[in-house]
C-alpha cells in the first residue's frame, strides 16, 4: 500500500516505515505530524484517485530530525568583466518517517463514486459532445473542415456560399444551431453551388 501526498508544496510516494526528506517543518524531533493532502491511494491495487484530495485520507509521520541538505555551489561570472560571485546554499530540511496510511472514508467515497458514474458521465458527456458537435459559420477553420472534407476549393468565396447554406438550412429545420452532419448533408445536396478542387 502506498499513498502520494503534498508535504510542504512538494509531492512524494510514501509506504508505511519509509524515511523521506521534506522542507523544513515546525514540529519538534519525536512529535507526531499529519498530513491530509492525499493525492492517491493505491490500496493492493485499487486505487483511489483524488480530486484533487482524497476525502477523509491522512499519512500520519513522526519527526526524526532536524537537519541541512548538502552545499550546493552557486557560482557566477560574467566573462571579461571581472565578475565573480561564489555562494553556498544547504537547504533546512526534516527527516520523517511514515507511520501509518489512514483511508478514511476514501473507500466510502470511491465506492459512491462507482454507484453513479452513469448517471454523472452520461450528463457531461453529452454536454461535452453537445458543444462539439455543432457548426460555428463564424470560424473559416470550420468552414474550410468542410470545405475540404467534401473535397471543395477552399476559397472565401466557398465560404461565403457555406455561410448563406447555413441560414438557409436553419431556417428550413427551424434550428438556431447545425450539427457536421447536416452541413455535410446540406453540401452533398448543393454541391453545384461551391467550386470545386483544382
Amino acid at each position: 500500500m502506498y499513498a502520494i501526498v503534498e508535504i510542504a508544496g512538494q509531492q512524494f510516494k510514501v509506504s508505511k516505515d519509509s524515511k523521506v526528506f521534506v522542507h523544513r517543518l515546525s514540529g519538534d524531533e519525536g512529535s507526531k505530524v499529519t498530513f491530509d493532502k492525499v493525492l492517491l491511494i493505491d490500496d493492493n491495487g485499487n486505487i483511489t484517485l483524488g480530486a484533487p484530495a482524497v476525502e477523509g485520507a491522512s499519512v500520519e509521520a513522526k519527526v526524526l530530525q532536524h537537519l541541512k541538505g548538502d552545499k550546493v555551489i552557486v557560482f557566477k561570472k560574467k566573462r571579461r568583466k571581472g565578475y565573480k560571485k561564489k555562494n553556498g546554499h544547504r537547504q533546512y530540511l526534516t527527516q520523517i518517517q511514515i507511520s501509518g496510511i489512514a483511508v478514511g472514508g476514501a473507500k466510502k467515497a470511491a465506492a459512491k463514486k462507482e454507484a453513479a458514474p452513469a448517471e454523472e458521465a452520461a450528463p457531461k458527456a453529452a454536454a461535452a459532445t453537445g458543444d462539439r458537435a455543432t457548426v460555428n459559420f463564424g470560424e473559416d477553420h470550420e468552414l474550410n473542415y468542410h470545405l475540404k472534407k467534401n473535397n471543395l476549393s477552399q476559397s472565401k468565396d466557398n465560404r461565403e456560399v457555406l455561410v448563406a447554406l447555413g441560414k438557409e438550412v436553419k431556417e428550413e429545420l427551424g434550428k438556431n444551431v447545425l450539427t457536421h452532419e447536416e452541413v455535410d448533408a446540406a453540401i452533398e445536396k448543393n454541391i453545384a453551388r461551391f467550386t470545386e478542387k483544382k
